[in-house]
């Protein structure tokens, strides 16, 4: 099995663990936040999601650490809530991603997978 491929059943087995929480299944994209989506194209999301993790989540010490990450007004703060990439101690409890230390190149590209693998199963009817 290679990389890509333990990556993916990574990805696969959070999201089961996470569908199983009440309150990370209770997050689910709108109709308004789908036609965002389409109007701007999954790429633009994807960069969206970089943008907002290497802000947000990324730097060792995050003073607002479990309020940085709004619950609406973008589906990616949404998928956030979802998967649980929403402030470290969610990483950390989740993905096992260490706290109190920046965010590698590679935890950053998990956790964008993760987010966009969610907002398009949220896509499909």
């Amino acid at each position: 099995m290679n990389n890509k491929e333990y990556e993916m059943i990574k990805i696969e087995n959070v999201l089961e663990r996470l569908s199983k929480s009440k309150f990370r299944a209770s997050f689910h994209l709108k109709d308004k936040d789908l036609d965002y989506i389409d109007k701007k194209g999954l790429d633009i999301i994807n960069n969206h999601t970089r943008d907002f993790i290497y802000k947000r989540l990324s730097p060792a010490v995050i003073p607002n650490d479990g309020k940085q990450t709004p619950t609406k007004n973008h589906p990616v703060f949404i998928a956030q809530h979802a998967t649980a990439t929403c402030c470290r101690k969610c990483l950390y409890k989740w993905h096992n991603i260490s706290m109190n230390k920046e965010l590698s190149n590679e935890e950053q590209c998990y956790i964008i997978k993760v987010i966009m693998t969610w907002i398009e199963r949220e896509m499909k009817p």
